[in-house]
């Protein structure tokens, strides 16, 4: 309903010489799943994310300012409690920590072809071998696989609260980013 209420009253503004803006809207979803030792599934859950400015002021620049594309991004994962904010970047981000108890770095976001306005790491998803106990609530996507000197895209805290990780357990991250027209 709320989608046909918008398109009326753009429609009415419109008609009435009222100038609307319309736009662009990206976002995206991770679906997070846990599987314990012996592979068997411990928790599944999903995160909306939050796109950050440095995100936006990217695509836009990638996209329309002949910007140098970053062409691997990486996978995070978020610690307990976390808050985000649009001004959060890499370097500064005191709302939320990454979780730091698993093998290697962050994991390369690999993605598929953008099709249906989408894209995502559906075919591959990001691994995390989980090294000690702890909290994951939530992920990230940014431009480097450690430290904080890269491009922070997004980043989400998960549908259903917090959720506790043990050694020996892998965590699995699947991303898909959406793009529409914000319109009527």
């Amino acid at each position: 309903m709320h989608g046909l209420l918008k398109r009326l009253v753009s429609r009415a503004l419109r008609a009435a010489g009222i100038p609307i803006l319309d736009g662009l809207k990206a976002g995206g979803v991770f679906t997070v799943e846990c599987f314990d030792a012996a592979g068997n599934l411990k928790w599944r859950d999903t995160a909306e994310n939050l796109v950050v400015n440095a995100g936006l002021n990217h695509l836009l620049d990638v996209v329309f300012h002949a910007a140098t594309q970053i062409t691997t991004w990486y996978v995070g994962l978020v610690g307990a409690s976390p808050t985000y904010a649009a001004g959060d970047i890499l370097a500064s981000h005191s709302g939320w920590t990454e979780f730091p108890s698993y093998t290697g770095n962050r994991q390369e976001f690999n993605e598929g072809a953008a099709s249906s306005q989408q894209i995502s790491n559906s075919g591959n998803a990001a691994s995390f071998a989980i090294t000690g106990s702890g909290t994951v609530a939530g992920a990230f996507i940014c431009s480097v696989n450690t430290g904080t000197s890269g491009t922070l895209f997004c980043a989400a805290s998960f549908s259903q609260g917090a959720k506790s990780v043990s050694n020996g357990d892998t965590v699995n991250v699947t991303y898909t980013l959406s793009a529409a027209d914000d319109g009527a």
